[in-house]
């Protein structure tokens, strides 16, 4: 790219880079879902990052001119969305779930469980927030349900459990920066393994639950996540049986359980069709997230391969 051609030359303006990235990112044929639903909101995310500018940035100052300087770094970070194809969490280390700053790099997903609207209501009806003591976030990769949840709980401990050392280092930084040191315990554990009798008022967890198929089909930017946080064998369901399996001998007898299965509740749904797994709404958007009782839990343990 010339000088005379290139973008720094002829543009000044904030607004003038976001149009010229959205423009971008729309004849790269990017693919949008961790974290922005549009090319225009991520060109805007991406430009107002690179300036250090808050995202609720007032429209005033759109207008304003760019130094040179700035001009080549917005200019930088949206040739690497472009070509590099990866997340925009990953190339500005920055994520949003319920309505908190996550770090995020390649060891782990990019946040965006619809999880997070049920932590901001405190899993209301289903649980009283002041009895919960003891929470779960199973596959916790960043910990931002286990953070987000420490902070809508309170009074509550909350264990952060991944089988990747690489994510438990992320979920450690996340834990520093929300200092929660006291509160969040990350901990290596293969689902339960690790836990030993610990018993919990909630179990939640957004595991690993694309199907082999479905995986090999996903746009660029997934497979720059980690496989084992996405894939989960045929049907996709390999991690959730074993959650599923083992949840009676981790929840306390008023606890509940709450899991994302994404894509594959149908799968779910198939492979045990007794159990009346309760499929929660979502104001935001969202869906494939089931909730189960401990009751409910043990009264079909038969069917999850539970073993007493």
């Amino acid at each position: 790219m010339s000088t005379s051609t290139h973008p720094s030359a002829t543009l000044t303006t904030i607004r003038d880079y976001i149009r010229w990235a959205a423009s971008r990112f729309v004849q790269a044929d990017l693919f949008f879902g961790h974290g922005t639903a549009s090319a225009l909101d991520e060109a805007a995310a991406l430009v107002l990052h690179a300036l250090h500018m808050p995202y609720d940035l007032p429209g005033g100052y759109f207008a304003a001119s760019l130094t040179m300087d700035e001009r080549e770094r917005v200019v930088a970070l949206i040739e690497r969305r472009v070509v590099e194809r990866k997340p925009l969490a990953y190339l500005t280390h920055e994520a949003s779930f319920a309505g908190l700053s996550f770090y995020v790099d390649e060891r782990v997903l990019v946040p965006r469980s619809p999880i997070a609207e049920l932590i901001e209501n405190h899993f209301s009806p289903w649980i009283e927030t002041e009895r919960v003591q003891d929470v779960l976030d199973l596959c916790t990769g960043s910990a931002c349900i286990a953070i987000a949840c420490a902070y809508a709980f309170p009074e509550a401990r909350v264990d952060a459990v991944d089988i990747s050392l690489d994510a438990l280092e992320v979920a450690r930084i996340n834990i520093k920066k929300h200092h929660m040191e006291d509160r969040v315990n990350a901990i290596r554990s293969d689902v339960y393994s690790e836990l030993g009798d610990r018993r919990y008022d909630l179990i939640v967890s957004n595991p690993p639950y694309v199907n082999l198929d479905e995986w090999r089909e996903l746009a660029p930017e997934y497979h720059a996540e980690p496989r084992l946080g996405l894939e989960a064998g045929e049907d996709g369901l390999d991690c959730v049986r074993r959650i599923l399996r083992d949840a009676h001998r981790h929840l306390k007898p008023e606890g509940i359980l709450v899991v994302e299965v994404g894509s594959s509740a149908e799968a779910l749904e198939a492979a045990y069709p007794d159990v009346p797994f309760c499929w929660l709404d979502f104001e935001r958007g969202g869906e494939g997230v089931f909730l189960l009782t401990a009751e409910q839990v043990n009264q079909f343990g038969a069917a999850f391969g539970a073993e007493n």
